[in-house]
């Protein structure tokens, strides 16, 4: 399998520094690298991006998550190994990856107190770029079929 073409952001290498930007102020933003690929990996479920499920995937492993961790992230909500604080960030990236499915609100009262009690803001608008940033990627993915397991350029 083979993507259609090299990813945008290299045909276009300002897109790529724009990128680094973003994640520049993600790693900024006070959350762990472990709750970063976390929430990348629902998102990227949520979207079948299989580049970035495979990326995200490895990238827990090697940060020393367990397969068993890695596993239950798409069924969260009925696993035990994830704490309120991290239930209430993949339940910001479900609401936020899945925009059009909600009439209304897209991120109710409810849920943003949720999040708002685990995190400060500085640490809220990281997941906020970290979602965006994590849409934008399974979107280019998904448009040039990146192939899981490959690398961009």
């Amino acid at each position: 399998m083979q993507a259609r073409m090299k990813n945008p952001a290299y045909v276009l290498p300002d897109g790529l520094k724009g990128i680094g930007s973003i994640f520049k102020a993600v790693n900024a933003g006070g959350i762990s690298h472990e709750l970063q690929e976390i929430v990348g990996l629902r998102a990227s479920q949520i979207n079948g991006c299989s580049a970035c499920v495979h990326a995200h995937n490895a990238n827990l492993l090697k940060a020393g998550e367990s397969a068993e961790r890695i596993a239950a992230v798409a069924a969260w909500r009925e696993a035990p190994f994830f704490d309120d604080a991290e239930r209430a960030a993949l339940e910001l990236a479900e609401a936020v990856t899945r925009l059009a499915d909600r009439p209304g609100d897209a991120v109710d009262d409810e849920l943003w107190d949720r999040v708002a009690d685990h995190y400060d803001e500085k640490e809220i608008s990281a997941l906020i770029l970290l979602i965006g940033v994590t849409n934008m990627f399974n979107r280019l993915n998904a448009t040039i079929k990146e192939p899981a397991g490959t690398t961009w350029g």
